[in-house]
């Protein structure tokens, strides 16, 4: 079995080898438990182990046996801790092909991303499958944070932006933040937007989750997961149709002075907020509650 995966720039070290072994050891399923932990914790400090992982003999389908394995856990739901934990650092090891320039396309090209949406689906409350739910969406995140239009082009061609819609209804805090942020990223993207505008079933289901969660953080503020939300609605004005009826839909919390103390500390979420109103024509008085000015610069990236 040979693993020739060393750049002209590399030069063989102990620390090299004890990776190479590690690649091996993945393929038997005897070791693997070791080697999964020990390569998971190599990944951001290994830059090219996502073409070491890619191109080695077996590696591949080796943590996608490690995903499957797993599927019968989740219905019914009787994933351990354990197995949980040894499945997201399969997991962390395919957030690192999907993040890196060289294995990102052929990660797409194979389909890779719908191995974990059967993750995605599950409901359970308990930890075991919120880190499991959380690392799955990290492998997402990881693919829409590069901002490439293949990655948006294949994501719409998947059952992604319900998925992330029911995560960010129903999901813990920190799921629902990557969740929007998902969703953010593909409505960020020209073919996002057109999609999601595209039915008034799409836009109303995106609406209406995004006017759920303002009710939810009025209750319980979190100054990240409203960055995340109002940044949703700011994109979504960009579109003539989706505007005229967010006129009408926008929440009342995004209006008055209710987020105005979570919003006291983040100039570019109370910037996102202010262009928002301004393009639903909201009058000024609003924006004076928030301690907003309309002819401040605003930072779209």
């Amino acid at each position: 079995m040979s693993i020739a995966m060393a750049t002209p720039q590399q030069q063989p070290s102990p620390d090299n080898d004890r990776l190479y072994q590690w690649i091996i050891e993945l393929s038997n399923p005897d070791i693997r438990e070791n080697a999964l932990l020990e390569l998971s914790k190599k990944r951001e400090s290994v830059h090219d182990l996502a073409p070491m992982l890619w191109h080695s003999f077996g590696t591949i389908a080796s943590l996608l046996q490690e995903i499957v394995n797993i599927y019968p856990a989740i219905n019914p739901a009787t994933l351990t801790a354990h197995q949980s934990n040894r499945v997201c650092n399969a997991l962390a090891l395919l957030q690192c092909v999907a993040s890196h320039p060289e294995t990102r396309s052929a990660f797409l090209q194979a389909h890779l991303p719908l191995f974990l949406y059967p993750f995605l689906y599950t409901v359970s409350k308990t930890r075991p499958f919120e880190y499991l739910r959380l690392t799955s969406l990290g492998v997402i995140g990881a693919l829409v944070k590069t901002d490439e239009q293949e990655v948006i082009t294949f994501l719409l061609t998947t059952e992604i932006i319900p998925l992330c819609l029911r995560i960010m209804e129903s999901g813990s805090e920190l799921s629902k933040t990557v969740a929007t942020f998902i969703l953010q990223k593909i409505l960020l993207d020209d073919s996002g937007l057109s999609y999601i505008c595209q039915t008034y079933d799409r836009f109303s289901h995106v609406a209406m989750i995004l006017g759920k969660m303002v009710l939810s953080l009025a209750k319980e503020p979190s100054a990240r997961l409203l960055k995340h939300v109002v940044r949703c609605y700011l994109r979504l004005s960009d579109n003539a149709r989706a505007r005229e009826a967010l006129r009408q839909c926008l929440p009342d919390q995004l209006k008055d002075n209710t987020f105005s103390e979570c919003l006291a500390e983040d100039k570019s979420t109370k910037h996102w907020l202010a262009q928002l109103l301004k393009n639903l024509e909201t009058s000024t008085p609003d924006l004076n509650n928030l301690g907003v000015t309309l002819s401040a610069p605003v930072n779209l990236s």
